[in-house]
């Protein structure tokens, strides 16, 4: 089975075009990425709330978009964009997908994803960061 590492965007973002991993300046997306790194993953991508599903080579421009702020319809024509993205890309039942993103960008993802794990659920940003840090270090 493939396994693939999925990183929510965060609002903290360089002001020019950039590569996707990174335009993303926060603690959190930076020790995330880094523990996805030592998963040893078949692949590395990042949610991202404007631009879907991201590879981290690719080059895109700054936004200020957020899943928090949108109404639900828009997030589940998101999830369902991703899911899109996911299938083209993956076997996604063949995939075991590690999600390292909020609640908000996962949750219309999960009931089509068979294999999948969460290992910061039900943790604070806070405690996600301090997770993150104790799995790096």
């Amino acid at each position: 089975m493939r396994t693939v590492a999925l990183i929510s965007c965060v609002s903290m973002k360089l002001d020019r075009p950039a590569k996707a991993r990174d335009l993303y300046l926060s603690p959190l997306f930076k020790y995330a990425l880094k523990y996805a790194e030592s998963l040893h993953p078949d692949g590395i991508c990042i949610l991202s709330a404007k631009y879907g599903l991201l590879g981290l080579e690719t080059i895109v421009e700054p936004y200020e978009l957020t899943l928090n702020a949108m109404p639900v319809a828009e997030v589940r024509a998101w999830a369902r964009r991703v899911l899109g993205q996911l299938e083209a890309a993956e076997d996604v039942d063949g995939t075991d997908f590690v999600f390292l993103a909020g609640e908000k960008y996962r949750r219309y993802l999960l009931p089509d994803l068979p294999n999948y794990r969460l290992p910061l659920e039900g943790l604070g940003i806070g405690r996600q960061l301090q997770k993150l840090k104790m799995l790096t270090s």
